[in-house]
């Protein structure tokens, strides 16, 4: 497993390999930048973070559902989210079949990393300290959401 993630890592780094070809909706680096303010191509294609307590979303409390600001997919239903106390919009579960994980390993430690299954738009991290049912906490970039009103 190693050896494999080390050779894609490599042929990434040579431009051999196009990890956004995977997800069903891609845009060119340009079209990216077109869309989204700086601090969403940061945070969304860079897998930057957000200052906490700077998303108006972390305060959204009516129901509906969030979504993925780079292609609209139904990420997340209000009734999954929680005030975390940290900052970031955080929920206990993701809708159906609608996120990507991966394995984060920088600033010396290991988190899970969650993406937009659809165009991989990166939108934060999920924890093991959240709420029952999960006991999840997807602490979540509210730059990289969108909210519709039920």
């Amino acid at each position: 497993m190693l050896r494999r993630s080390f050779l894609a890592g490599g042929a990434a780094a040579l431009g051999l390999a196009d990890s956004a070809a995977a997800f069903e909706v891609t845009r060119s680096e340009a079209e990216w930048k077109a869309m989204l303010s700086s601090l969403e191509y940061k945070v969304m294609r860079r897998h930057g973070t957000e200052r906490a307590f700077t998303s108006p979303l972390n305060d959204e409390n009516r129901a509906g559902t969030f979504l993925c600001r780079g292609c609209e997919l139904p990420l997340y239903a209000s009734d999954t989210k929680f005030d975390s106390g940290t900052g970031w919009p955080s929920f206990y579960e993701a809708l159906p079949g609608a996120i990507g994980t991966s394995t984060d390993r920088r600033l010396f430690m290991v988190r899970t990393e969650c993406h937009c299954r659809r165009c991989g738009s990166h939108l934060g991290h999920i924890f093991d300290d959240g709420p029952p049912p999960t006991g999840k906490r997807h602490c979540i970039n509210g730059v990289s959401l969108t909210f519709r009103p039920a």
